[in-house]
């Protein structure tokens, strides 16, 4: 068998990697302490999604996330060390949590290529505490992974995250290492491209009738209350004949929707949150922060002149604009409390495949003293997901959904160890259990709402999403 380049590299450094460990048991056996090693190593290019069907158990939780316009997945698999919190502090507690663990890691390798080091995976809720006591995920959950493979332009990164004690058996430890890289350059590059069968599935009516209610009952609180918006969403539940397949069900995400975050999370349990979301909702690179004011929708055209009629008319709108401007201001006055200075970009249109919306990118310069997290917390929810005024909106949201939104709608992403991340919002999201999948997407109310119309809007969401899992 002929040994590539990148593998043999991993052979001659081999000895350096193991001399290394040594030194790092060497001081937990004279400190009693425990040690994480973070081991970063170049592979040759194989598809993070085949890593997460082949690499992952159903016991472990794991993360996965690709943004195909930036050449970029990711996939985390098993929890070396985790953090699973309720409660209002969640934030606050996240951030203390990654510091933390932090200040315990030593890395090995070259930590200047792209996604190498320690990065944490972390998925929240949308309220601060589900209401729902079954619902299967808690409000916050930040991991370390044990196994991260990832692929930015076209070069793959293996990190291996393990814990050095007194006892481990540092050996035994280098040949496991080994053997998943072996397993895991086995594998093809990309997921085969090929139509899978559908499955075939009964599925709920969604009830046309209570979401219009709820729709026009906003607009009346709207017109005689201090809430200028609300976000109301529907739920689509599905029960398929067979157990529903993730990786076949990404995959379908990926190329249906090239244009979207494609995002999976696992709690470990047997359950999977979902999705393809078109919303970012930061980026932090070098300290350079962009975020995304993105609301006010249309549907996309069947033909160029009635597309470009569709986008002429959102444009136009007043009531889509009024929208877009709750969302922008609120994410300028929000980033100026935490002493930043946004400055908005030129708006423009974000077209998908089935739907296009109002955007405006807004960057600022993040301070090194400014966690991420702070960032997210400061700014989730945002008006685009639920309301203005926002406690308002939120507690009207309690009133009108039956359901519980838990990751729906809420902060996914990751935090390396410079300070660099990437956070999106859960939404066109759906949670897998087996052979049953809730789908979730929403409406934005505002003043000028047509109940007849945001309900089509959601049914135009939900049925993209649904496309994907059958």
């Amino acid at each position: 068998m002929t040994v590539s380049p990148c593998r043999s590299n991993f052979f001659v450094q081999h000895k350096d990697l193991y001399q290394f460990l040594l030194a790092v048991q060497e001081k937990c056996l004279k400190n009693n302490c425990r040690q994480i090693v973070s081991i970063s190593q170049e592979i040759d290019l194989v598809d993070p999604l085949l890593v997460l069907d082949k690499l992952t158990q159903a016991n472990e939780i794991n993360f996965y996330f690709e943004d195909k316009g930036k050449g970029e997945a990711i996939a985390a698999i098993d929890a070396i060390t985790k953090l699973e919190i309720d409660g209002t502090e969640r934030f606050t507690k996240a951030e203390y949590f990654i510091k933390s663990c932090l200040k315990n890691i030593i890395n090995f390798g070259n930590t200047n290529q792209p996604f190498s080091g320690p990065h944490f995976f972390c998925y929240f809720s949308f309220f601060d505490k589900n209401a729902q006591v079954d619902y299967p995920f808690p409000s916050a959950t930040v991991f370390l992974p044990r196994w991260q493979v990832a692929v930015k332009n076209q070069r793959c990164i293996l990190v291996t995250n393990t814990m050095i004690t007194a006892n481990v058996n540092i050996q035994r430890l280098l040949e496991n290492v080994q053997n998943k890289i072996e397993f895991i350059q086995s594998l093809e590059y990309y997921y085969p491209d090929i139509n899978f069968p559908a499955n075939f599935y009964k599925k709920s009516i969604t009830n046309a009738a209570k979401f219009k209610s709820s729709v026009a009952s906003a607009l009346e609180k709207i017109r005689s209350s201090h809430l200028s918006k609300i976000v109301i969403a529907d739920i689509l539940d599905v029960k398929s004949n067979n157990n529903f397949d993730l990786i076949k069900s990404l995959n379908n995400l990926r190329r249906i929707h090239p244009n979207c975050y494609i995002f999976s999370t696992s709690n470990g349990k047997g359950q999977n949150f979902i999705g393809a979301s078109p919303e970012r909702l930061i980026s932090i690179n070098n300290q350079q922060l962009i975020t995304d004011a993105l609301a006010g929708s249309a549907p996309r055209g069947k033909t160029p002149a009635e597309d470009a009629a569709n986008a002429n008319r959102l444009l136009n709108s007043e009531k889509e604009k009024h929208e877009h401007s709750l969302v922008l201001d609120f994410i300028t006055e929000r980033l100026s409390q935490l002493g930043l200075f946004p400055q908005i970009l030129a708006p423009r249109l974000r077209q998908l495949s089935n739907i296009q919306h109002l955007w405006t990118p807004i960057s600022a310069v993040v301070p090194s003293n400014i966690h991420p997290l702070k960032i997210v917390g400061q700014l989730h929810p945002t008006p685009a997901v639920a309301g203005a005024a926002r406690d308002v909106a939120c507690a009207e949201i309690r009133h009108y959904e039956s359901f519980e939104r838990g990751l729906y709608a809420a902060p996914l992403g990751w935090i390396d160890s410079q300070g660099n991340c990437e956070f999106i919002v859960g939404i066109r999201s759906a949670l897998i259990d087996g052979d049953r999948a809730r789908l979730y997407a929403g409406a934005g109310i505002v003043a000028g709402s047509d109940p007849d119309r945001e309900f089509a809007e959601v049914q135009l969401k939900l049925q993209a999403l649904l496309k994907a899992l059958v």
